[in-house]
């Protein structure tokens, strides 16, 4: 069995290599605008299921990984910002205050389908300007959602955090992951189960 992480991210990539399993990455194409009245959760969950299905069709008798994370922030769904002005906004919106990250992960083989959404809750400092703008120019965030990097530099963004899995933030939970593919037979612990 062939295993395929739907996503074209360096930073999804980098995490599920720590697992040590063979796999493959897919780049899925689809519309990840929200749909109306959708709740960033939901919208998370759509994005990773619909990452996976397109994947899917492309690679039948494959396992594959969709995930996605949508950053909401009283409740309105905050995404990449995909350029510097855009992230400054992002980061001045949320000094001082709490964002709560979704990340939604789904493993499907086709025939059965799994799906789990991992909330992390930041709570940022207090930034200024020139705390925000040093970052944003280390960093360039742009294709991070709620412009955090929390594994690198927007770590120092926090005040303090609060999740299940210290993956989620980063973008892929894999605490979920390893329960997943293990309901799948394919255990990171056990080579004789790997594909």
């Amino acid at each position: 069995m062939i295993l395929i992480l739907a996503s074209s991210s360096v930073y999804r990539r980098e995490l599920l290599q720590r697992l040590r399993l063979p796999f493959e990455c897919h780049s899925p194409d689809i519309d990840e605008r929200p749909l109306p009245g959708e709740s960033p959760r939901d919208l998370a969950c759509r994005l990773a299921r619909e990452k996976a299905d397109r994947v899917l069709a492309d690679h039948p008798g494959a396992l594959v990984i969709g995930s996605d994370q949508v950053a909401a922030c009283e409740g309105r769904a905050i995404g990449k910002p995909g350029d510097h002005e855009s992230a400054r906004a992002q980061l001045q919106s949320f000094s001082g205050r709490e964002v709560l990250f979704h990340t939604a992960v789904c493993v499907t083989d086709g025939r059965s389908r799994l799906l789990d959404e991992v909330p992390t809750r930041c709570e940022f400092l207090a930034l200024d300007p020139a705390q925000i703008e040093h970052y944003l120019r280390a960093e360039r965030p742009y294709d991070t959602a709620g412009s955090a990097k929390a594994e690198a530099l927007g770590i120092a963004l926090m005040a303090r955090m609060n999740s299940d899995d210290p993956t989620a933030l980063i973008g892929l939970p894999l605490i979920a992951v390893c329960r997943m593919l293990r309901a799948f037979g394919l255990d990171p612990l056990q080579p004789s189960l790997r594909a």
